[in-house]
């Protein structure tokens, strides 16, 4: 069968038109035999016409099938992504953090330019930010050149609207961040070519571009309107006590999604490489620290937990604990034999060493390694940090890690861990991605249930009763631990006495069974300075009421109502004895 039967099944319109073709070539024939040429010519520029009329018929038939009725775009499948286009990053409410923009790239041909004197003056007031260099090597150019990029269709179309010759523009692709600075760590940024440097865009860069071709926005753990509140009360805090860096943290410990994470200084995402390296740190994930006295509640919580102590054990503080070749002291010296509670309350280093050593280097190790402690934090951040940890678990490296030195570890740790002493004793990963409502994390077991409840009972004691007093906000049962860490100075070669690392570390609410909802806040402060009242900068001075507004702010958004107390708080004036710990 010829090409044509085969295009049209031998039906009748085949048989049609090969009867029509017969005829005019039988009526070209008959204008030769009559010898009149002008018909001949006529016909032949008709036939022409004729075979380009019915192809364009095809191709219309063709066309208008294909858009009504075949598969294509059928489904909720999109038309694949063109080049490094990204799906967009949500909080977990779907509210907009990051997304891709429309936006052109401005390109000059040198050989279709009338007049350069006349471009080189249009462009050079309409790009203020292009160098009169890079302006000029473009016009100089003997090729098409790329001028500039990221220009928003108001501001193309005002440099379109010059007409200028031998400038023109081709769309691109550009990630903004609507938010500017907010969640500026977490969220991240991206390269020019669109691949994740840092944060979100970086741990999740697979999915979001993947996400891209399906339209699905990438959704992440955050909560705006937390985050919202915890950069707030962090950034007033920074601007009273004039730190080198800050950190604040809110998470879930049930199933260790982060709801809030923010480190100061901060830099906005769409021009981070205007911003500097120290800006850009996320020192929550990315810095670690010997935190001081929070480290504190791991020990009460290895005692506890072990068998060696119980919250009625009491210790001998009147002198200092005299290690090897150490002498420990209290900072607050009570001079007192306390019990377990009060250790915890007063913050004491020497009943916290005396307990460490009870517990044994090779427990204490053990413990620590089973509450991540010893590792980078488990997140999805790839900026997550290694802790410094002793070379020898001696009993010189345990008196100094039970109180938080001798050990470094970053804030994403340090919440990592607290979250198994307030959640029932499981140690689970963190997260930025929003995990589904209800969703179980699973993680191993590191703690009993009821060593669980007795630290919850223990840090509600040391908010009403203890170095966490400034914290605390009537009916939400607020539980913490204040820290105090000097800071090694390798200038002086030992522990500085003027630069240390201030932080609170809060559960609430603290009443109810372990498995009741809780969040733990967390606020540091590297290297703050005194302000106005002159007051030590310690933990309980700096963090400690930071942590309380944070707390009292976000509740609602949490759905946690104020209810009776756990324990009653006895409201006094915070004086540096009631908020001090060790230096």
């Amino acid at each position: 069968m010829s090409l044509s039967q085969q295009t049209f099944g031998g039906s009748p319109l085949y048989r049609w038109v090969l009867g029509r073709m017969w005829g005019l070539e039988h009526a070209f024939e008959r204008t030769r035999a009559s010898g009149r040429a002008e018909d001949d010519t006529r016909i032949r520029i008709f036939v022409v016409l004729a075979f380009f009329s019915l192809g364009f018929i095809a191709l219309g038939v063709g066309a208008t099938r294909a858009a009504l009725f075949s598969d294509a775009g059928k489904g909720d499948v999109s038309a694949a992504a063109v080049g490094a286009a990204r799906a967009d990053l949500v909080d977990r409410n779907g509210q907009l953090l990051a997304v891709d923009l429309l936006h052109y790239g401005l390109y000059v041909d040198p050989r279709e330019i009338w007049d350069i004197s006349e471009t080189r003056r249009a462009l050079g007031a309409a790009l203020p930010d292009v160098t009169p260099e890079r302006l000029e090597r473009a016009l100089r150019a003997n090729r098409r050149t790329f001028l500039a990029g990221g220009m928003t269709p108001d501001v193309r179309a005002r440099i379109n609207d010059l007409g200028l010759p031998g400038v023109s523009f081709e769309p691109e692709s550009k990630r903004v961040y609507p938010l500017n600075a907010t969640a500026a760590h977490l969220i991240g940024f991206t390269d020019s070519g669109g691949e994740g440097l840092s944060g979100a865009e970086l741990a999740f860069n697979e999915d979001v571009r993947t996400g891209a071709t399906s339209g699905a926005a990438v959704p992440l753990s955050i909560d705006l309107r937390i985050q919202a509140a915890l950069e707030d009360e962090l950034g007033k805090a920074a601007a009273s006590f004039q730190p080198r860096g800050a950190v604040g943290i809110v998470t879930n410990v049930h199933t260790g999604e982060i709801l809030g994470m923010a480190s100061w200084p901060t830099y906005d995402p769409n021009r981070a490489t205007d911003s500097s390296p120290d800006a850009r740190l996320n020192r929550a994930a990315s810095s670690v620290f010997e935190m001081g006295s929070v480290f504190k509640a791991f020990t009460m919580a290895i005692g506890l937990d072990a068998g060696v102590a119980t919250p009625q054990s009491t210790f001998d503080a009147r002198v200092p604990f005299q290690l090897g070749y150490r002498t420990i002291h209290d900072f607050h010296a009570t001079h007192k034999i306390l019990t377990l509670v009060e250790v915890f309350q007063h913050s004491s280093n020497i009943g916290t060493a005396k307990l460490a050593v009870a517990i044994g280097p090779e427990r204490l190790q053990r413990y620590f390694d089973g509450l991540g402690l010893t590792k980078p934090a488990k997140i999805e951040l790839l900026e997550s940090a290694r802790p410094l940890t002793p070379k020898v678990w001696n009993e010189d490296a345990i008196a100094s890690t039970s109180f938080g030195h001798g050990i470094d570890v970053s804030p994403l740790a340090l919440a990592r861990a607290y979250g198994a002493l307030l959640n029932g004793g499981f140690l689970l990963p963190l997260t930025i991605h929003r995990l589904e409502p209800g969703a179980k994390v699973a993680g191993p077991r590191v703690l009993a249930d009821k060593t669980s409840l007795e630290m919850l009972q223990l840090m509600r004691a040391n908010v009403t009763g203890g170095s966490g007093k400034s914290a605390n906000v009537i009916g939400l049962n607020v539980g913490g631990k204040t820290g105090t860490g000097d800071k090694y100075d390798p200038a002086i070669r030992g522990y500085s006495h003027t630069k240390q690392v201030s932080s609170f570390a809060a559960s609430f609410p603290t009443d109810g069974p372990p498995s009741a909802p809780r969040y733990f806040v967390l606020i540091l402060l590297d290297e703050p300075h005194a302000d106005k009242t002159g007051l030590d900068p310690t933990g309980g001075i700096v963090a400690a009421p930071a942590v309380g507004r944070v707390i009292e702010r976000i509740a609602p958004f949490l759905g946690v109502k104020r209810r009776a107390e756990l324990v009653a708080f006895d409201p006094g004036p915070v004086t540096p004895d009631d908020a001090g710990e060790e230096r």
